[in-house]
């Protein structure tokens, strides 16, 4: 792939989590969240995205939505679980897909609030149609993504340097 063509990127937050007694990282889905991830899975197939890559926190609320959205998917791109994710502030998460290899046309990062919102909100340098709207509007909850675009390698990936394609969230 050369790094002159648009590469994609979908930011999905995780769906609704449950609050049992447990460690804040091991918190599994509730029962909406079991539903409406699938859901995301189905929006995300429709955009007709192909992805190549999904970087998945370590979470299990994280791992559990991806398990169920990607089922969704037409074919299922390789998955890393990546631990740098859980808790991550936009900046580190931009580090974190700059490691991207440039083979890699499209990828999904799989993650929390407030990181993949405030993530969106940095790198959309430039905004398509009424999706930025939409998510000031809507904010970022559970189940929701955008999609962005940029072109380059995956290291010059930076505040400012995409555009904002796409946004859904459950309630769209």
């Amino acid at each position: 792939m050369s790094v002159a063509e648009p590469r994609r990127i979908v930011l999905f937050r995780h769906a609704k989590a449950d609050w049992p007694q447990v460690s804040d990282h091991e918190r599994p889905l509730a029962e909406r969240g079991r539903k409406d991830a699938p859901v995301a899975g189905r929006k995300l197939a429709d955009s007709g995205i192909d992805l190549d890559l999904a970087i998945c926190s370590t979470s299990a609320r994280t791992r559990e939505t991806w398990k169920l959205a990607v089922h969704e998917l037409p074919h299922r791109p390789r998955t890393v679980y990546e631990e740098r994710v859980y808790e991550a502030s936009p900046g580190e998460l931009i580090a974190v897909l700059n490691e991207t290899p440039d083979d890699v046309r499209s990828a999904v990062l799989v993650g929390h609030n407030p990181g993949i919102q405030g993530l969106a909100d940095v790198l959309s340098g430039q905004v398509d149609g009424d999706a930025g709207e939409r998510m000031a509007r809507r904010g970022f909850p559970t189940s929701a993504f955008a999609v962005l675009s940029f072109t380059g390698p995956w290291k010059s990936l930076e505040p400012g340097t995409a555009t904002l394609l796409d946004y859904w969230a459950p309630s769209e």
